[in-house]
């Protein structure tokens, strides 16, 4: 913990008329506030939000693991220089400060867990297991244990009271929303969390930065997964699962053996550079075969998804999802975070075998992988409401026929592998 130092300057009368200050989930009376500190500039600003704005502030940093290079390297998140600035803003702004152990609990939910789903042939996104089992979970513990009333966090995400309880919304700033990576957090949660950045562009968080002297207003953003410092993550899945590195045949969706591969988790849905092989035309991964070790390619038109098959759903609209009509709901649909919401229709599914949830898409999209998300919205809007999400099970492809879904969600249900040339041309065309 560190010794508050306060900067003489920080509780000045000017200061405490900022109107940033009296921003929704700021403002009102004095209460003890956790601030999940990164040391990176989002979350400073949220920590002299708090103060200025009068209300007791704590600050917390989750010590989340220690690879090495990724210590000191910029971009990354949570770790030996990080852990140092959060500390010095603190020190600035007068608040005590901790520093909290999480390595264990972060690998054996997140890193591991990552690691388990590329091995399986997904496309894990380590940030949302982040939030929902280590942020949201573990460290929002903490804070109530210490008697605080809420936990503030630098997310560009909006939080709002509603009719039915609070309400998620995606931020002002669409270039910086980050509801993609949130789908997973629970009403419960959402009566503890606050997300002062919601209302706020990127550009006036560097401008508060700069007004309070924070030590890391020029600091970049973090930009790479925090335990995957060099963006290499076949070389972290060798050294934690060296056993699964499995070669195997680089197969054309015509049935062709084009090439080899060292094992499947060095490839992703969508993937075209780096392949090692060629066909005259460019190529795609289209489909990792973890059961035969298989990567199949193909051309761009065999990316296009129709419909996207759904697990573990988090439903944060209104009543309960097993209420929602069998016919389905118009939806938003966000199934990466790098691109807007589009038009579809969830079914919640029935209890028969093979009737799960649902996503049909009123336009295909390409790319898409099992292990990604799949994130609901009400509209298209920058301030929609978040619905919810899923976790992507798999795909049906856009140029699938009747015969061949049900082929494939047969497949699915009995865990049957791919493992002839008729199985891997049945499974992407008609």
């Amino acid at each position: 913990m560190t010794n508050p130092t306060p900067n003489p300057d920080f509780s000045s009368q000017e200061d405490r008329a900022n109107p940033d200050a009296r921003a929704h989930d700021v403002a009102g009376p004095r209460k003890r506030v956790v601030v999940a500190m990164s040391g990176g500039v989002d979350s400073s600003v949220v920590a002299a939000l708090m103060k200025e704005a009068g209300h007791e502030v704590i600050g917390m940093t989750m010590q989340l693991y220690d690879h090495g290079s990724a210590v000191g390297k910029k971009g990354a998140c949570c770790a030996g220089q990080d852990i140092h600035d959060a500390q010095a803003v603190a020190d600035l702004i007068g608040i005590p400060h901790y520093v909290l152990d999480y390595e264990q609990r972060f690998k054996s939910s997140v890193i591991d867990a990552f690691a388990d789903s590329y091995i399986a042939g997904e496309t894990p996104i380590p940030c949302v297991l982040c939030n929902s089992h280590v942020k949201f979970a573990d460290l929002l513990n903490t804070a109530m244990e210490l008697g605080a009333d809420a936990l503030a966090t630098g997310h560009y995400i909006a939080r709002r009271d509603g009719a039915g309880g609070p309400e998620l919304l995606r931020a002002q700033d669409a270039d910086r929303d980050q509801s993609y990576f949130l789908f997973t957090t629970t009403p419960t949660q959402l009566d503890k969390l606050w997300f002062p950045l919601g209302d706020m562009p990127k550009a006036r968080v560097r401008e508060l930065a700069e007004r309070y002297k924070l030590p890391v207003a020029s600091k970049s953003d973090s930009q790479d997964i925090c335990f995957v410092p060099s963006g290499k993550y076949g070389d972290v899945i060798a050294k934690l699962r060296p056993d699964a590195m499995t070669a195997g045949d680089i197969v054309h969706v015509d049935g062709r053996v084009l090439g080899r591969h060292d094992g499947i988790v060095h490839y992703t849905i969508g993937q075209r550079r780096g392949l090692g092989v060629a066909d005259g035309a460019p190529l795609y991964v289209v489909k990792l075969d973890r059961y035969a070790h298989r990567v199949i390619v193909g051309p761009r038109e065999c990316l296009e998804t129709s419909t996207i098959l759904l697990r573990d759903i988090n439903w944060l609209g209104d009543g309960a999802f097993s209420d929602l009509p069998v016919e389905g709901v118009e939806i938003h649909a966000r199934v990466r975070s790098t691109r807007p919401p589009k038009p579809a229709t969830l079914y919640p599914g029935t209890r028969e075998p093979g009737d799960g949830p649902r996503v049909q898409l009123h336009a295909p999209e390409d790319g898409l992988a099992a292990g990604q998300a799949c994130v609901f919205y009400a509209d298209g809007g920058v301030r929609s409401r978040v619905l919810g999400g899923g976790w992507i099970a798999g795909t049906v492809s856009a140029h699938m026929g009747a015969r061949d879904q049900d082929r494939q969600d047969r497949r699915q249900d009995e865990a049957e592998p791919l493992s002839s040339r008729t199985d891997v041309d049945a499974f992407l065309h008609s």
